[in-house]
């Protein structure tokens, strides 16, 4: 354990990759096998499900400590994070300062600490959730106690299942590389799909030649496109590139294999459950077949698949009803075929590729299994105009793939490019405001905005700020009639898109012009106007305004609008698509 959270320091206080890869160079090559699988089952964000919340585990801090709750608050406050608010406070280090109630017995100090990952991973943490309450209090106040602070920090996250470090899948696999001798791409193929964190598993994934078979449900790792460098295309033939619907769904493999379909998330998730009605469809293709694609919700006889919300709806269902399955029925559109006869076929060119799949799908297509059609394109003028029609299609811009290019891994620019459509964007007015997290915690960083509607509006509920209506309309927004009172409505929140400068900024504006206070939330004076930039917009039951939007960022602050200028309600209702 007390490698694992000297790893953990490293790699958190490290901003240069070739420093991490040598970190984790070193541990994975310096650590038992069964150690070093949990740290990789850890560091690749594959962590077992939560043992204990974080609520709990304040509980204990705060009887550990005998600190008052609002003065524990206070503290989070200021540092941004649970889990390190805890660790500072109880950890073994900190005892004078947090005034434990206890001290640590002669030789317990350390006991723990030295025990291996694997310990605390398969016996420690899952017996620390099974204790009864009273004694799992004591027991977790004992391990605090013979802990570091950052020890008790990588405790609290790995009980709470939020185990985070800033180190991508990229640079662990690279290190597993260098260790091992092996090509990246060979080791990311290897750790797709579940991983069992134990000493055979982590010495089969480095040995030369595995001696197992690879599982017949494993997918291949994700060949992923590059935003457009449009500067490019001048230089580039039309005729050598396949341009098609860049889906507004989720990417998928469906594979059959062994006599048994599996449909595999990018996310590296098994979604059968959710998907019966596609697992079907795969029940009658070919065996030795793998397909990548985008998993969406499109009923049959439809023009267009149905927004990306819907298909949400069908995501956390493990076992859909037979209502659900028959009113948001799922589709998987093919656009690449990386195995058949058994035989992996990603080194042959997309052209080939594409021709098998369109001979495999010849024979008809159904509800559930559709092609996706390839846009025809004479010379790179017919892009744009193609790009403009993508939301009307239902989807969210374009992809151009080289016609000649193998099935790759991860991201490699020049082969595949994805050409979106530009965000969607409205003005809206400030109108509620909270802290951030970690170092922004002292800072007000999280902002809710409005948007104006009629007064007497039925659309949706007013925001209890909107109790002060301005006057008047902007003309033709059709919203109010002249002289009508308006009122602001909740309609976004966002916490990105902004400078450090201007969150400093706005962070003292905030604290001037605060008109009520909700908890940790400060409702401010109606007068800052920010454009919001999405993707998406639609109708929700669940939203103050009536409407949902998908990835909401801040733009730009419009210091020159006055916020009876901002947009309205009406304005955003007609950007959903009809």
């Amino acid at each position: 354990m007390r490698q694992f959270c000297q790893l953990f320091r490293q790699l958190d206080r490290s901003t240069g990759s070739h420093e991490r890869v040598a970190a984790l160079v070193a541990h994975f090559g310096s650590v038992p096998p069964e150690d070093a699988a949990w740290a990789l089952h850890c560091l690749l964000g594959k962590q077992r499900r939560r043992l204990l919340t974080a609520r709990r585990l304040r509980e204990i801090a705060l009887d550990a400590t005998a600190m008052p709750e609002w003065l524990f608050q206070a503290s989070h406050a200021q540092v941004g994070d649970s889990a390190e608010t805890i660790a500072l406070l109880v950890g073994g280090n900190a005892e004078s300062a947090s005034g434990l109630a206890t001290s640590p017995q002669e030789g317990e100090a350390r006991v723990d600490a030295a025990l291996p990952l694997h310990r605390w991973m398969e016996r420690i943490l899952p017996g620390l959730a099974a204790l009864p309450e009273a004694e799992q209090t004591l027991e977790i106040q004992r391990l605090w106690r013979g802990l570091s602070a950052e020890e008790v920090l990588v405790m609290v996250k790995l009980l709470t299942g939020s185990f985070r470090v800033g180190v991508g899948a990229g640079l662990v696999i690279r290190a597993l590389a260098t260790l091992s001798g092996l090509e990246s791409v060979e080791l990311q193929q290897r750790l797709m799909g579940p991983f069992e964190p134990s000493a055979a598993a982590f010495n089969e994934l480095l040995r030369p030649d595995p001696s197992q078979e690879r599982p017949s449900s494993r997918p291949y790792p994700f060949f992923l496109a590059s935003p457009l460098d449009a500067g490019r295309l001048s230089d580039l033939d039309p005729a050598q590139w396949l341009v098609e619907w860049k889906w507004d769904g989720i990417r998928g493999q469906l594979i059959r294999r062994g006599g048994a379909g599996f449909l595999w998330s990018r996310g590296e998730e098994l979604i059968n459950g959710s998907f019966p009605d596609l697992l079907e469809q795969a029940n009658t293709l070919p065996d030795g077949l793998v397909l990548d694609g985008e998993v969406l919700v499109w009923p049959a006889g439809q023009e267009r698949p149905e927004p990306f919300a819907v298909l949400q709806r069908r995501l956390g269902r493990r076992s859909p009803s037979a209502t659900l399955l028959r009113s948001m029925p799922a589709a998987f559109v093919a656009y690449d075929l990386l195995e058949s006869e058994g035989i992996d076929r990603r080194k042959e060119p997309l052209q080939r590729r594409r021709e098998r799949l369109m001979q495999l799908l010849a024979s008809g297509v159904s509800g559930a299994l559709r092609l996706s059609n390839d846009l025809p394109l004479s010379d790179w003028n017919d892009l744009e105009a193609w790009r403009e029609k993508a939301r009307d299609a239902g989807a969210e811009g374009l992809m151009l793939k080289h016609l000649a290019s193998p099935y790759g891994s991860g991201r490699r620019r020049g082969s595949w490019w994805k050409h979106k459509l530009e965000p969607m964007r409205l003005d809206a007015v400030l109108l509620y405001a909270r802290n951030g997290s970690g170092r922004r915690a002292n800072l007000y960083t999280d902002y809710t905005f409005g948007l104006w509607a009629a007064a007497d509006s039925t659309e949706a509920d007013a925001a209890p700020l909107a109790s002060s209506p301005l006057e008047g309309t902007a003309p033709g927004d059709g919203t109010a009639a002249p002289g009508q009172q308006r009122r602001l409505v909740s309609f976004a929140s966002a916490y990105s898109g902004l400078s450090d400068a201007e969150i400093q900024e706005l962070d003292r504006w905030i604290r001037r012009h605060t008109t009520e206070r909700f908890g940790p939330v400060r409702a401010v004076a109606p007068e800052l106007v920010f454009e919001l930039a999405f993707e998406a917009v639609q109708r929700s039951s669940r939203h103050r305004s009536g409407l949902a939007v998908r990835f909401p960022r801040i733009s730009r602050w419009r210091r020159d609008k006055p916020a009876a200028e901002a947009d309205t309600l009406a304005a955003a209702l007609a950007l959903i698509p009809h």
